[in-house]
């Protein structure tokens, strides 16, 4: 396993941080328990990483922290003296973007498709619009929250999107109305997959 192809088997750019290629690791291996021919892979592709990053460190192009070069001793990497402090706001915010794999991201778009058919294959339907926004709404949970098992944030950002998508849907719903009721729907219909659309941008990009 070459380098380039390491790095793109746990998402991340060549010039990635230890931090950032360590928590990739830990993500991918947490997603793929239980499939020990997914998981050899991703260690093999941390590995190489690491030898290439003490490869670099040898031939002086580099720096690596102590916490890669001795391991045994789990050192904490030095912070520059001269870092400025970030606010804990804006680590929430720089950690909130993901990069999907293409499983992940098949799995976030088949559930709202089939949410969206229900709503367009039976529009009107009150209760059963109310059960789809619900599942809806659960399934984008679950799928933020197996990235890095933090429920709280998942529940956080699913609620956003979904005030969100059903404020927005229903402003486009009423703008549109005449439009939309030349496709057999209702603005609320409208405003249901609209939301879902939400839902899907923010359980498939967001962590």
């Amino acid at each position: 396993m070459n380098s380039q192809s390491s790095y793109e088997r746990l998402g991340v750019e060549s010039d990635a941080s230890f931090d950032e290629i360590q928590e990739a690791k830990n993500r991918l291996l947490q997603q793929h328990q239980g499939d020990q021919p997914t998981l050899e892979t991703i260690e093999a592709a941390y590995d190489a990483i690491i030898m290439e990053r003490l490869r670099m460190r040898q031939e002086g192009r580099i720096k690596v922290p102590d916490v890669i070069r001795f391991p045994e001793k789990n050192l904490e990497p030095v912070e520059p003296s001269f870092r400025l402090p970030v606010s804990g706001s804006s680590q929430w915010l720089s950690r909130l973007w993901d990069k999907p794999s293409s499983k992940e991201l098949l799995r976030s778009s088949s559930t709202f498709l089939v949410l969206t058919g229900v709503v367009v294959f039976y529009p009107g339907g009150g209760s059963l619009l109310s059960l789809a926004i619900a599942l809806g709404f659960g399934a984008s949970i679950y799928l933020i929250n197996r990235k890095e098992n933090k429920f709280g944030r998942a529940v956080a950002l699913t609620l956003v999107g979904l005030l969100l998508g059903l404020t927005l849907g229903s402003l486009l719903g009423g703008g549109l109305a005449s439009q939309i009721a030349m496709l057999r729907l209702r603005p609320d219909d409208f405003a249901s997959i609209f939301t879902f659309l939400v839902l899907w941008l923010v359980s498939s990009f967001c962590r």
